[in-house]
């Protein structure tokens, strides 16, 4: 231990790279834990500058020290409860407009700060200029110091700057509202001195009374009615952003340039109509060059793996391994895990699209157009970010539903997020898609994505009352300027999605494909040769009179989308294993498949396949995913009642497709 400690909050907005800085700062010496009572992680590091051992919380990323979110109290409850010597406050250098709100409410606390100006790199990109001398001066002389967490640039300056402005002690007011808003904050502070003469961070609580802040109302009941008008709630906000315009003005250079091309680019792409179709359009050609060059690349792949496979063949012909032992091998391991990788070059460029989108700045657009449609089901446009997200992955989407205002909000997003085709199903999509609509694959998968952003709304619509417009919560978000995406923050992007997806082929898969072919080779007499013996058929038998109405009359399909429940991937690696196709689907593409799917099952159509697809994008999530929406709200009811809406909506879904698709073909 060194001979001093000083605890520091590191505080920001969402992606204003905090959490990037918190690494840098603190190295792989983290502990991580839930906050009390709550299910957001808390996660510590410790640092050192000369004498002084630096203890950091990494606190959720907010917009504001409100009290309506999960995030918002979190932080609240770290940076007032806790005994905190410093506060970091992590600002976005390219987003000051939306960064210096919650840097005026965290200097109302009067507490030692010290502002990391992050991603100093990317105001250079877009050709934007700030003065560093200003900047401090009307933030009452806090330090301000540039750094680029991505580049590790400025961290010694940032650690001086802590340790320096620590023993300098508490800070003076930096922003003065009007004379009204001055004087009712005056007499409220009088107020709470003679309710409570120790009270600390008075000011800050007498502005939070003023807004209406309920928690602060709850914790200090104290008779202020005569004093606060409805009004001065918006009053204090408009004062804190015409200050923020002001700071704007002065500090930042060269901006109308790049405002003035967003501003036209929004015109369209916020437009309440046309951003809606050049959302779809826009999608559409992502689904478009995911399967044109997807497919061209899966080729390639697939020559390569099938030299693989053979080689795995001839050598274990060669060391005359024992037959079962081949069949696992090969039949087990090699088609399932095999037959998974083919679509990597599908799912890498997804992965691409995505993080193109992303950080080009389009997709907070989409949530801000979709913003009038998610009212009108009981649901802010807030809601739309957790399924945006979910495109990628459900667990993170589910996570995300933390930013919204309150738990009934909160269960009704994680019960349709999972409606979101995330990346586990676009190998499903690509296969039965590319063998039964072969030219029209792309828009039967586009179609599928849509699908399940309809039914996601449809559900939020049946799950919810209508409310009042009173109601009505606002969408606060952030729609930054348009910029050129970071190579490198894309390629970190997608690397990191790819080996997620390599590790699931690796591990998941693997255990899935072998669990499947014992499934398939051991029945109640023991090892069999014939599949209709097995376990799995058995077990898919039962259900079959189920399923039947769906079109999905044969047990492989059935015991194949059980074992999605793994995780999505599992169902291609299942039904390559489960229609006993070894090496076909390397060898021969599509093509080697679909002829052993219709050699089993000869009435299997294209009605079927959309059916099955359906199925596969509605049905219970992966387990993974049961496992978040328990641990976020902390209900085995809740989840329970999730697993059974999804599983009956999805054979609902099902049938009614196949049905109507048997009549139309």
């Amino acid at each position: 231990m060194k001979g001093n400690c000083i605890k520091v909050a590191v505080v920001g907005n969402p992606n204003c790279g905090k959490t990037t800085l918190f690494n840098v700062l603190t190295g792989s010496r983290l502990k991580v834990a839930n906050w009390p009572g709550v299910t957001v992680e808390k996660i510590e590091g410790v640092s050192s500058y000369e004498e002084f051992e630096l203890r950091l919380i990494d606190t959720p990323g907010i917009y504001s020290l409100a009290s309506y979110t999960i995030e918002e109290k979190v932080t609240r409850r770290c940076i007032i409860d806790q005994d905190i010597d410093v506060i970091l406050n992590v600002v976005d250098a390219s987003s000051l407009e939306r960064n210096l709100y919650l840097t005026l409410q965290l200097l109302e606390l009067k507490k030692p700060m010290v502002i990391a100006l992050n991603m100093m790199d990317i105001v250079k990109e877009r050709g934007l200029e700030l003065d560093l001398h200003r900047l401090p001066e009307l933030l009452g002389n806090i330090p301000v110091v540039p750094v680029s967490a991505a580049k590790k640039n400025g961290i010694a300056v940032l650690l001086h700057a802590i340790v320096h402005h620590f023993e300098e002690g508490p800070i003076e007011d930096v922003f003065q509202y009007s004379n009204e808003i001055e004087e009712k904050i005056e007499k409220i502070e009088v107020i709470m001195s003679a309710y409570d003469p120790k009270h600390h961070f008075k000011r800050w609580h007498a502005i939070k009374l003023l807004e209406g802040d309920e928690e602060v109302i709850r914790d200090h009941p104290i008779e202020t009615e005569i004093l606060i008008d409805r009004s001065d709630e918006k009053k204090v906000i408009q004062e804190k952003y015409g200050y923020i315009e002001k700071i704007v003005e002065e500090v930042v250079f060269h901006k109308n340039k790049n405002a003035h091309r967003t501003e036209r680019i929004d015109k369209w792409l916020t437009h309440p109509v046309f951003g809606i179709f050049g959302f779809l359009l826009i999608m559409s050609f992502v689904f478009f060059i995911t399967f044109s060059i997807g497919d061209y690349l899966k080729g390639i792949l697939e020559t390569i793996l099938a030299t693989i496979s053979q080689s795995i063949e001839q050598m274990l012909q060669a060391l005359q391994v024992a037959d079962w032992m081949q069949s696992m091998i090969l039949e087990g391991a090699v088609a399932g895990v095999g037959g998974i990788l083919t679509f990597l070059p599908n799912i890498a460029i997804l992965f691409l699209a995505l993080a193109f989108l992303e950080d080009s700045g389009y997709m907070s657009r989409v949530a801000y157009v979709m913003d009038g449609i998610m009212g009108k089901v009981g649901l802010s446009g807030k809601a739309f970010l957790p399924m945006i997200l979910g495109f990628g992955c459900t667990v993170p989407a589910i996570m995300a539903s933390r930013a919204l205002e309150t738990e009934a909000d909160r269960r009704k997003t994680m019960m349709i997020t999972p409606f979101m085709s995330c990346s586990a199903r676009l190998p499903i999509y690509i296969l039965f898609s590319g063998m039964f609509f072969e030219r029209y694959a792309y828009l039967v998968s586009f179609s599928l994505y849509l699908l399940g952003i309809f039914v996601a709304i449809i559900s939020a619509f049946l799950l919810t009352r209508r409310r009042k417009e009173k109601d009505k919560d606002i969408l606060l978000i952030e729609l930054p300027e348009y910029k050129r995406p970071n190579f490198r923050t894309i390629r970190i992007y997608v690397t990191t999605k790819l080996l997620d997806y390599l590790t699931k082929a690796g591990t998941t898969i693997f255990i899935a494909s072998l669990v499947i072919w014992a499934l398939l080779h051991f029945g109640p007499n023991g090892m069999t040769t014939d599949a209709a013996a097995s376990f799995g058929a058995i077990l898919g038998k039962r259900l079959v009179p189920i399923m039947q109405p769906a079109g999905l009359g044969n047990w492989q399909f059935v015991v194949a989308l059980i074992s999605g429940i793994s995780a999505k991937e599992v169902v291609v690696s299942s039904i390559t294993v489960l229609f006993q196709a070894t090496n076909l689907a390397i060898n021969s593409g599509n093509q080697g498949l679909q002829q052993r799917i219709l050699a089993v099952a000869p009435e299997f159509g294209a009605s079927n396949a959309y059916a099955f697809m359906v199925f596969s994008l509605l049905y219970t999530p992966c387990i993974a995913t049961i496992a978040t929406i328990k641990k976020e709200s902390m209900s085995w009811k809740f989840t329970i009642q999730v697993i059974l809406f999804q599983l009956i909506l999805a054979w609902v879904a099902a049938v009614i497709c196949y049905q109507i698709g048997r009549l139309l073909v």
